[in-house]
């Protein structure tokens, strides 16, 4: 299977992510008796920067803090999802302008793959430049960066990161409970106890299964959304919409869908729980990217008139 330019960048960058969750995962601190070392009401920033490293003073330890803090307060469920919103908040206001990048090139992918079949198979040097100056010419009508679109994926990274280990060392997270569930357990874990007799396992199952479907649906707006823009431009045009089958965004997409899912298992339900706002955050953010989209395509209509 041939993979485009876009999808060898995904393939990258998601085995990237699996290697750093693996080596992340594994240096998580613990005590002589290899018991992971939690974050505590009486944990310092001054403690956590002298004994371990950067990051985990810099974005674990207030994670941590942050839970231990409002879980009292609404729970830690509660807690996890008001820091996910927040923190997503955040970012989104860092990364105003690439992320609105970022959808207009998933919008802009069917323009794309049009100028890439067109030069498919087409190695020498004048076809090359062609198709270069095709796609440039494709971003500067929508007015995309394309480097400027890697920001969002490169923050997310160590937030995820950061999150995961915040969980594992949040003390509320290690010691509360949420609708029935142990927070520091996988969902895998809580299952096994349901199919053995616990009924109070079902509950992770249903957590997976929210999970799944979250994101999920976060993957495929973009396609709808796609889909959309397609049958917009069609009409516009008097003529059928073109949206080629991409076989290897399919593939990609299965990839990280059993990528995502086999994480969720085993990573605690405090993850899955992020992972599922987090998802749900998104498509919140997409939708609203996309009206802002559409308001600046229509002003700059406007203005050319």
């Amino acid at each position: 299977m041939k993979f485009n330019p876009r999808m060898k960048k995904v393939l990258k960058w998601s085995c990237l992510l699996l290697f750093v969750v693996m080596t992340v995962g594994c240096t998580v601190p613990r005590d002589a008796n290899n018991n992971i070392i939690l974050i505590t009401d009486k944990t310092t920033f001054s403690s956590i920067i002298a004994d371990e490293n950067w990051f985990s003073a810099i974005f674990v330890y207030p994670l941590s803090k942050m839970i231990n803090y409002l879980a009292p307060k609404i729970s830690v469920g509660g807690a996890i999802i008001a820091i996910t919103i927040l923190v997503n908040g955040i970012v989104a206001l860092a990364t105003y302008k690439s992320t609105i990048a970022t959808q207009q090139m998933q919008l802009i992918q069917p323009e794309l793959e049009k100028i890439q079949r067109k030069y498919e198979g087409r190695d020498d040097d004048s076809s090359k430049m062609r198709q270069a100056a095709e796609m440039q010419a494709l971003y500067k009508k929508y007015d995309i960066n394309p480097a400027g679109t890697m920001l969002v994926t490169l923050i997310q990274f160590p937030i995820l990161m950061a999150m995961y280990m915040a969980v594992q060392r949040s003390e509320a997270v290690q010691t509360g409970a949420f609708l029935g569930m142990k927070m520091d357990s996988t969902p895998l874990v809580g299952i096994k106890s349901a199919l053995a007799g616990d009924a109070s396992g079902w509950m992770y199952l249903v957590l997976f299964i929210f999970m799944a479907i979250c994101q999920f649906m976060s993957m495929k707006l973009p396609q709808i959304l796609q889909k959309k823009k397609a049958e917009a431009e069609a009409a516009k045009h008097h003529r059928r919409p073109e949206v080629p089958e991409n076989k290897s965004m399919k593939f990609m997409q299965i990839y990280m869908m059993a990528m995502i899912l086999m994480f969720g298992l085993m990573w605690p339900s405090a993850m899955a729980l992020y992972w599922a706002i987090n998802s749900l955050v998104n498509i919140v953010k997409t939708l609203v990217v996309q009206k802002v989209i559409e308001k600046n395509d229509a002003n700059q209509k406007g203005s050319r008139r």
